[in-house]
């Protein structure tokens, strides 16, 4: 009867000093919830600002480029003045609107005298005024290079928002894998922990019993080979957890760039499994259909190609000769509403290249290109829509696997305890009972294990969807 009672303190009191001991953890630490760690990770970590820039970036070009569009003020005054002589003073202002199609309207005034002022720039006393408009006929009438660096900057606006969601999701897959990993190192330390503990209390139990005379003295030394493994393993996690807490803590940061750090008061979400699927989105993608065709990696090929395809479009326009007319009313200020036929200045400005082999050269460039893109944009579905098919088969067999480690768990679980029965019995070895409580060790760890493969798979899948906010 006293073996019976020695047995249960050895093979119970562990246990339930553990329970205790993690009742008592557990109300002075803080879950720190997937949920709430990626909420960080989205709002301060550089790199996920960083890719928020390249928005910013895109709007100022896209500002830069209508600025090519914008009113011109223009003033050129030259004068000179030697031995009390007016050689000639030279005032010439114009204001320009470029338009959309490379049209240009110009209003100017000329104010020019001098004794030896150069007779093609004689004016009247009051001035000259013009009202003209600059039409090219060939080049730059239905595309010219601000009409395509506008349209170019408003294709890169939306490049760079799907690039933006390609890079902070690659951002947001590496800080889950992160806390994946973290978790998974916790709750290996927290296993090991639990049975470091069942092996000091066993191997004092053993001892007390070898010293009644219960037990021989080589169960001693099988009681301490099991203490020193469980120590070794114990301190091989503590080394895991601690690496894994800073790489973590590479992802954690705080406003105006203050880096945080994971602290022990901290534990990852228990019951991540269950709520990983809603956090990242990936539970509505296993149950319906995902549009290929919304995806920002597509969107951004499909970007790139109309960028190409507005560069073609340049490139096949000059082809064309150039051909520009203008045309300037003239009239004194004072009788600039008067309107007179004979008043004007006219000019027609023509240049074509013989061979054309620059344009012709570059404009089949700008097409290789635009295959090529087409030819990346066609791969890229496939691609994606295979990831997509083979991410799910893997989340649906890791669901399958997590359900046999459980159960294997469960029944290792019960040889252990009906080993530990029969040893009260004198039926079993402590040799037995280490046997099946390292069996046990092994099922939990790759319980714990596929756990991890299940969070990361569907963070595989929350990356190759690619919608992060």
């Amino acid at each position: 009867m006293k073996k019976i009672v020695l047995f249960l303190l050895i093979f119970s009191s562990g246990l339930n000093a553990q329970k205790s001991n993690s009742s008592l953890e557990t109300q002075k630490n803080f879950e720190f919830t997937f949920e709430e760690y990626l909420g960080y990770v989205k709002k301060f970590h550089p790199l996920v600002k960083n890719a928020n820039l390249e928005i910013n970036k895109a709007q100022a070009n896209l500002m830069a480029a209508r600025g090519a569009f914008d009113p011109k003020i223009e003033v050129d005054f030259d004068k000179k003045q030697f031995k009390d002589k007016n050689y000639y003073s030279i005032f010439n202002s114009s204001f320009k609107i470029p338009t959309w199609y490379g049209v240009e309207i110009k209003a100017g005034f000329e104010q020019n005298e001098g004794i030896f002022l150069n007779p093609e720039n004689n004016v009247p006393n009051q001035g000259l005024a013009s009202l003209g408009i600059s039409i090219p006929l060939g080049q730059g009438l239905l595309i010219n290079q601000r009409m395509a660096d506008l349209r170019s900057a408003k294709l890169q606006l939306q490049l760079s928002q799907a690039e933006r969601k390609l890079q902070a999701v690659s951002i947001l897959y590496d800080a889950s894998v992160a806390y994946f990993n973290w978790k998974r190192n916790y709750e290996e330390f927290q296993l090991y922990s639990q049975y470091k503990t069942n092996a000091e209390i066993r191997y004092k139990g053993i001892s007390s019993l070898i010293k009644q005379g219960d037990k021989r003295a080589i169960d001693s030394i099988e009681a301490g080979i099991s203490l020193t493994s469980r120590i070794l393993s114990l301190e091989n996690s503590k080394l895991k957890l601690t690496k894994a807490k800073l790489e973590l803590s590479n992802f954690l940061w705080l406003e105006n760039s203050i880096p945080m750090e994971i602290t022990d008061t901290l534990f990852p979400e228990k019951k991540l499994e269950a709520t990983i699927q809603e956090t990242l989105r990936t539970n509505s993608l296993l149950q319906t259909d995902f549009s290929i065709n919304e995806h920002p990696k597509i969107n951004a090929i499909e970007s790139k190609i109309d960028i190409l395809n507005v560069e073609r479009k340049l490139k096949a326009n000059s082809l064309l000769p150039k051909i520009n007319i203008g045309y300037s009313y003239l009239s004194e200020p004072q009788y600039i509403e008067n309107y007179k036929f004979e008043n004007y200045k006219i000019g027609i400005d023509f240049a074509y290249p013989i061979f054309l082999r620059k344009e012709r050269g570059s404009l089949k460039l700008t097409k290789f290109k635009l295959q090529e893109t087409t030819n990346s944009l066609n791969l890229e579905r496939q691609q994606l829509q295979n990831k997509i098919n083979a991410q799910k088969e893997v989340i649906n067999s890791l669901l399958k696997q997590r359900n046999l480690a459980t159960e294997l768990v469960k029944n290792y679980k019960t040889m252990l305890t009906s080993e530990e029965r029969l040893f009260t019995f004198g039926e079993s070895s402590l040799f037995l009972i280490n046997s099946r409580e390292s069996s046990l060790i092994s099922a939990q760890l790759n319980a714990i294990a596929l756990n991890n493969e299940f969070c990361i798979s569907n963070s595989e899948l929350y990356k190759i969807m690619a919608n992060p906010d």
